[in-house]
């Protein structure tokens, strides 16, 4: 019993804290989500005042976080909008790819890590926050602008990428072989494939079965669902964030909006307490050594992604001030840079792969929203300076 009310008193002050640092971000006119992250730091393990939070609790807090923030993104888009998006958006993707790899393969292998280690870290480069990306759009009111679309387009197919490179890696951490791995590999695929295609096809079926005009039925049915297919598609090896984001793909019609107004709260609950847990589970000391790496890498692949979002953007005609908020958002890092880090650590591959790791995303998921909110009155500051 004691123990329940400790759990109780120390997740009452991690609310309340959550929501006083809400409420001073809202005072700047500033996102919430560093001051969450700095936050986490503070009180986790060899922080500040560390506090011994129920960590398996915050930790499905913050996976449902997730899995909520890719569901609401994906109300934003139709199927028929995705498919588009996909296909106009593959030499983005590939762009996105080789500007923002091989800076991490490359750092491993200078530091001397083996290759497989380096692979890891090029992985932890590559990837951009979902989690974080669709939070800041959302505070920003830029999730219907123009160059949002294709930010997407690239979100969806770098966590595509991750259907085939998590299982790919997994299996090659553990020393299975060549034939383990692509079985694994289809099996991801597949899964995607096979919700992509119920979403796309049978979509306003769904919504139409799942409509009601009582609330609790909507809002426990899609909660519902939304866990389910999220939690299959983790099963097989492919992120639940994009399972969860296909079924909001697969929502259509008055339902969407009903979704949005029920779901929205739990939403901001639960992603607060993922950016939380993120900060926890980082100890300060472990940063110091790595943290000059850290930034530096951080810097390099925050220019590659702001090229790869200008680039990406400009070729699908939308102008210059809209690249250059389409690349600051994508700089952002955060919950698969994270797994991916795990997956070595718990390999036993470097030492120092978990730490520069933490240290490399923890200054980039501060400094992508910092960015994505400054970008455009700077770009404007500098247009002017030059006529």
């Amino acid at each position: 019993m004691n123990d329940i009310s400790l759990v109780f008193v120390e997740l009452g002050v991690a609310v309340i804290g959550l929501a006083l640092l809400a409420r001073l971000a809202s005072r700047w006119g500033f996102s919430a989500i560093p001051l969450y992250l700095l936050a986490g730091l503070a009180f986790g393990n060899g922080g500040l005042i560390p506090l011994r939070f129920s960590e398996d609790f915050v930790h499905v807090g913050a996976e449902i976080g997730v899995i909520l923030l890719l569901f609401m993104l994906g109300l934003e888009y139709t199927g028929e909008e995705l498919g588009a998006n996909l296909r106009s958006g593959l030499l983005a993707g590939a762009v996105d790819f080789m500007l923002n790899f091989p800076p991490g393969l490359l750092a491993g292998l200078l530091l001397g890590w083996s290759p497989l280690a380096a692979v890891l870290l090029g992985g932890v480069t590559y990837i951009s926050s979902s989690g974080v990306i669709a939070k800041v759009l959302a505070e920003l009111g830029r999730l219907n602008n123009q160059e949002s679309a294709t930010v997407i387009s690239i979100l969806v197919l770098e966590d595509l990428a991750m259907a085939v490179y998590l299982p790919l890696i997994a299996v090659l951490l553990i020393g299975q072989g060549l034939t383990a791995a692509i079985i694994s590999t289809l099996v991801a695929l597949a899964t995607v494939g096979v919700v992509l295609f119920v979403a796309v096809r049978y979509g306003k079926m769904l919504s139409r079965l799942i409509a009601h005009q009582s609330d609790d039925v909507i809002l426990f049915t899609t909660f519902g669902l939304v866990l389910l297919v999220a939690g299959v598609a983790q099963r097989l090896q492919v992120s639940a964030a994009i399972g969860a984001f296909l079924v909001g793909i697969a929502w259509s019609g008055p339902i969407v909006e009903r979704a949005h107004k029920l779901l929205g709260p739990l939403r901001d609950l639960f992603a607060a307490m993922f950016f939380l847990f993120f900060g926890l589970q980082v100890d300060p000391a472990t940063l110091l050594p790595v943290l000059l790496a850290a930034v530096g890498l951080g810097i390099l692949t925050a220019l590659t992604k702001l090229v790869t979002g200008w680039w990406a953007t400009r070729r699908a005609g939308v102008d210059t001030l809209g690249g250059l908020r389409a690349g600051a958002a994508l700089v952002a890092r955060g919950e698969f840079s994270i797994v991916i880090a795990g997956l070595g650590v718990s390999a036993g591959l470097e030492p120092e792969l978990g730490a520069l790791s933490a240290a490399y995303v923890l200054f980039l998921a501060v400094l992508g929203p910092i960015l994505a909110r400054i970008i455009e009155p700077l770009s404007t500051i500098i247009m002017e300076r030059e006529v």
